[in-house]
């Protein structure tokens, strides 16, 4: 008798976007009623290829198999259809409707074929809490209104009110404490128990072992190891499986002692309660810090609240020995603070507008006379800036979207040069940059921490982050857990610090 097909199967998945090879040919399947951990480091491609699951991407070849049948997932709805539901770290629900309302949101229960609201939604809601061990959540209440740990139970009710037969968790347990970490894994273990299968994704190795079938381990868009035991591959193992590379990073010499000048950036007992714990440090003037941390861990959170845009609970930030208002951007900026942000498109970039307006914008009061802009002097001022960086094309009346990933970044550097800041904060400084720009935009940064500029850098990519700083924090769940000289950690400690590590007494 021919053995039954797993589940899922997925074969020879690629995916590109403009400069990257997010998939290169991935292979996965998946049992009913195991749980099968995908792992891999930030950039590996778990997201890519969950979306392909979930339908949101489509892939550019290969093949997915459900129970044995060759499918093609057009849409969310599609995947739902078949009984695939993902449960994503950032939560899809909409805040301003009821926990019953976005547990039925799309498929409204019906009678006659007629949408039954009210009483009927939030009876079958009731039920589908009880199961999750949550009775306590009413069915009425706004979600908005709601913990982020309750929040992820109505995801959960959510998938759970379809017909699923396979519930995809990206870092599921981000926020929740120990206790709800249990009633989760008692949720995942009643799932598998009635065949249901789940893909884990989790940076936390100690949750891998304790929850997870099998394990499949992503790198570079491929998978390296698959099927893995969890309860028996040694955390060195899969480690080690994370972190070899096959992109070249061509980073620039860095100096050979470290800048001996009074810091320029201290932060004291820097804190955002439930985001990240008293923080020290201190950036001096031609001195690039980096945060290694995973996602999670409230490295984008302290680069935000440095910045203003973000109140701490408690602590300092200081420019030059003078403490700046919490929580004000306009003060970090006239301070000398500038911020390139992770999702520059959305957060920094003017895209309909021209690159000399998107450099200008933070200093337009310069170019102001009698109420008007004196155009030829914000045109000069951005071309002069723009080229000390090297952007390409050089014509700074051109749209800032037609421009690359690299060369949109480089605008964003090119604002704050022109404001005269003296601290920078780069948040994923290369994200959606392809590998050949990025050993420009390494030397850029290093050549302006060279002439003065204090540099704070996060990046989800160890290596980046080791190879572009002077000294490296590591960060775990909103701690420093180490401190140290790039020069005296590796990208396997790094990854060993962020995974497995406690905090520092």
């Amino acid at each position: 008798m021919a053995p039954e097909p797993p589940l899922l199967s997925m074969s020879g998945i690629t995916k590109s976007f403009p400069g990257v090879r997010a998939l290169d040919g991935v292979d996965l399947d998946v049992q009913a009623g195991e749980v099968h951990c995908l792992l891999g480091q930030n950039g590996a491609g778990k997201s890519t290829l969950i979306k392909v699951l979930a339908g949101a991407h489509q892939p550019d070849t290969g093949a997915i198999r459900w129970r044995g049948e060759e499918v093609t997932l057009r849409s969310p709805i599609a995947a739902m259809r078949l009984g695939i539901a993902t449960i994503y770290q950032e939560l899809d629900l909409v805040e301003h409707l009821s926990v019953a309302e976005n547990v039925h949101l799309g498929h409204e229960p019906t009678t006659a074929g007629f949408v039954v609201r009210g009483k009927a939604a939030r009876a079958s809601t009731g039920a589908l809490l009880k199961r999750l061990g949550h009775p306590e959540i009413e069915p009425g209440r706004l979600v908005g209104e709601l913990s982020a740990a309750q929040q992820q139970i109505v995801s959960m009710a959510r998938a759970l009110s379809h017909d699923v037969r396979l519930i995809v968790m990206d870092e599921p347990s981000a926020a929740l404490d120990p206790d709800e970490v249990d009633n989760l894994f008692r949720i995942v273990g009643d799932l598998t128990a009635a065949g249901v299968a789940v893909v884990y994704i989790s940076h936390r190795l100690e949750e891998i072992r304790r929850i997870g079938d099998r394990v499949t381990v992503l790198k570079d868009g491929r998978a390296v190891a698959r099927g893995l035991p969890a309860k028996s591959t040694p955390t060195s193992e899969v480690v080690s499986l994370m972190t070899g590379r096959n992109v070249a990073y061509v980073f620039p010499d860095r100096p050979v002692s470290p800048p001996a000048a009074e810091p320029v950036l201290s932060v004291r007992r820097l804190t955002r309660e439930g985001e990240f714990a008293p923080l020290d440090l201190d950036v001096r003037p031609g001195e690039i810090v980096g945060l290694a941390g995973l996602v999670g861990s409230g490295r984008s959170e302290i680069l935000e609240t440095v910045f203003g845009a973000r109140k701490p609970t408690a602590g300092q930030v200081l420019v030059g020995g003078r403490p700046l208002r919490p929580g004000s951007v306009r003060a970090a900026v006239r301070a000398g603070l500038g911020l390139a942000p992770e999702e520059r498109k959305a957060q920094a970039l003017l895209m309909l507008e021209s690159v000399t307006r998107n450099v200008s914008v933070s200093t337009m009061s310069r170019f102001a006379r009698a109420g008007w802009i004196d155009r030829g002097a914000e045109l000069g001022a951005a071309r002069a800036a723009t080229r000390e960086l090297s952007l390409r094309p050089d014509n700074p009346d051109v749209p800032v979207r037609t421009l690359s990933g690299g060369n949109q970044q480089k605008a964003v550097l090119a604002r704050w040069l022109l404001r005269g800041c003296r601290v920078l904060l780069l948040d994923e400084p290369t994200r959606g940059v392809d590998v050949g720009a990025r050993a420009e935009l390494y030397a850029v940064i290093r050549r302006l921490a060279d002439e003065g500029l204090a540099v704070l850098l996060v990046s989800s990519e160890v290596p980046e982050v080791l190879g572009l700083a002077d000294r490296v924090l590591v960060l775990r769940e909103g701690r420093v857990v180490h401190e140290a000289p790039a020069r005296e950690l590796d990208e396997h400690r790094v990854l060993d610090l962020v995974m497995e590590g406690s905090p520092a007494s």
